[in-house]
C-alpha cells in the first residue's frame, strides 16, 4: 500500500517542498508577479487575440431591436388565407422564432408574390405593402 503525499504548499517556505525565493515562477516578469491580467499572452504582439480582432469602438453588436428579422413575402404563402400576420403566427408556421422577433422586431419584404388575404400587422416595405393590398389583403401600420 502506498503512504500519500501531502500536497506541496507552494510559497510557504523552504519547508513545503515547494518554496524559497521564487517558488516556481522563475524570475522577473510578469508572470512572476501578483496578478496577470486576463488577456496577457507574454511578448508576443504582432498575432495576439487583441490584435486579430477587429476595431469594434462604440459599437454595439448585440443591441435588441437594432435590425429586424426579414421574412419575405413568398413565405407568408404559408398561412391560411384571410389570416392576420403577426409575430405569434409567423411563430406558430415556424418561419420566425418568438422570442427574437419579440426582441429584434419582424419586417416583411416584397420579395415574391402572394394571392392570399392578410392583415398585416408588423412592419412592411412599401413594394410588399402594394402587392397584398393588389391581392385583397389591408396594411395596418405597427
Amino acid at each position: 500500500m502506498k503512504k500519500e503525499r501531502k500536497a506541496k504548499r507552494i510559497g510557504r517556505g523552504y519547508g513545503s517542498g515547494k518554496g524559497g525565493h521564487t517558488v516556481g515562477r522563475g524570475q522577473k516578469g510578469q508572470k512572476a508577479r501578483r496578478n496577470i491580467h486576463i488577456l496577457f499572452e507574454g511578448v508576443k504582439v504582432k498575432k495576439s487575440l487583441l490584435r486579430r480582432l477587429p476595431l469594434q469602438r462604440g459599437k454595439d453588436r448585440f443591441r435588441p431591436g437594432s435590425k429586424p428579422l426579414i421574412v419575405n413575402l413568398e413565405l407568408l404563402e404559408l398561412l391560411k388565407d384571410g389570416s392576420k400576420v403577426n409575430a405569434e403566427t409567423l411563430a406558430k408556421a415556424g418561419i420566425v422564432k418568438l422570442e427574437d422577433a419579440r426582441v429584434f422586431g419582424v419586417k416583411i419584404l416584397g420579395n415574391g408574390e402572394t394571392k392570399k388575404k392578410f392583415t398585416v400587422e408588423v412592419a412592411i416595405s412599401n413594394s410588399a405593402a402594394k402587392k397584398i393590398e393588389k391581392a385583397g389583403g389591408k396594411v395596418i401600420n405597427a
